[in-house]
């Protein structure tokens, strides 16, 4: 871990002013920019070791470090989980496509009138394509329902937060079969927090995808009813609608809203974000964001204007993001307050398309 940890940070301090070339780039960045699930890459995009070799703003020495580092986690990553779903499932485990990944992230913020933070995380997940339920077994750190209000969720450095092993959750997924784009497609899962006592939780997720009047506009609902023994029943919907713009350039509207038992408020947010793809190793977005709460008296909590840059700085495996934003927040009277986000992301994946930009 130390070792990752040294070469992002020399990755961040030599490769992030780097120039590159205009190209072609695949695929939108899904969900939040700063909260990458994982790469779904379009047709044709290449795996990473047929990149070109200037695909990289780092210096060789880093690249000859890191890239032995990458190669021996990724490795590691799917011959486990091919190992585990041949196990549960069938020889085809050897062969097909596995959706498996590591992700290490480290985030840095400075905000007008507070200290400095700094934060890191990671997750894991191992998919299990093969298995007759089509089960996933997932490691994280930070349950998205245990990240507090959505005020909390959205100040967040990393998506994974590593707080102690006493903050990991293991569970196992059961996958939908159904296309989101033709009917409802649901998820069901559990599993507990590894301390003592055990912590034990069971959530379900529905999706559903529609094309409105066969046009341009699609609307895409993410639903979650949660479960956790300590901290009781959460729900959550999210209602995202959007378009292309052209074929650099996406508009989409975002609402969030969300409930949870222990401190029993409604919170929402509303957001209208412009992405814009530069080119196959950059991308940008702009956005407007709304944060508030409570149902019966609602009040805007925060405002904020945020520009978020994107660039890969290595082969499709190591990302930063450069997040430069003004907040108007309630408890400083609507005065506006700078701030500064920076992320690193690596990812390990021995197979995989280029990560959504």
């Amino acid at each position: 871990m130390r070792k990752v940890l040294i070469a992002l940070a020399a990755c961040a301090a030599l490769g992030a002013h780097a120039d590159t070339a205009p190209a072609p780039m695949g695929g939108w960045l899904d969900d939040e920019l700063g909260a990458v699930e994982m790469p779904e890459g379009g047709d044709g995009e290449p795996d990473a070791e047929d990149l070109p070799e200037d695909d990289s703003d780092l210096p060789p020495w880093a690249n000859e470090r890191i890239e032995p580092l990458h190669e021996n986690v990724s490795r590691w990553v799917e011959t486990t989980s091919r190992r585990i779903d041949g196990f549960f499932g069938t020889t085809d485990a050897l062969s097909i496509e596995n959706d498996s990944y590591l992700r290490i992230s480290q985030g840095w913020r400075w905000k007008e009138g507070e200290s400095f933070q700094q934060d890191i995380g990671a997750r894991f997940r191992l998919d299990l394509p093969t298995t007759e339920e089509r089960l996933r077994l997932v490691i994280e750190s930070e349950p998205e329902e245990t990240q507090g209000t959505l005020a909390e969720q959205d100040n967040q450095l990393v998506d994974d937060r590593i707080s102690g092993v006493e903050s990991l959750r293991i569970g196992l997924n059961r996958l939908g079969r159904r296309d989101k784009s033709e009917q409802w497609n649901t998820q069901v899962g559990a599993g507990i927090r590894v301390r003592l006592p055990l912590d034990p939780y069971a959530r379900v997720i529905t999706q559903r995808l529609w094309t409105l009047n066969d046009g341009p506009w699609q609307l895409e609902s993410d639903n979650r009813l949660s479960w956790f023994n300590k901290d009781g029943y959460s729900a959550r919907t999210r209602w995202d609608v959007g378009r292309p713009v052209d074929e650099n350039r996406h508009l989409r509207f975002i609402t969030n809203v969300q409930w949870r038992e222990v401190v029993d408020t409604l919170e929402f947010s509303e957001a209208v974000e412009l992405n814009r793809r530069i080119d196959r190793r950059r991308a940008i977005r702009y956005s407007a964001v709304a944060l508030g709460e409570s149902g019966s008296n609602p009040r805007i909590e925060d405002t904020y204007l945020q520009t978020r840059y994107r660039r890969d700085l290595h082969r499709g495996i190591l990302f930063l993001d450069v997040a430069p934003a003004l907040h108007f927040p309630r408890e400083a009277d609507r005065e506006p307050r700078w701030a500064l986000d920076l992320r690193l992301e690596m990812y390990f994946r021995r197979e995989f398309d280029r990560v959504r930009m």
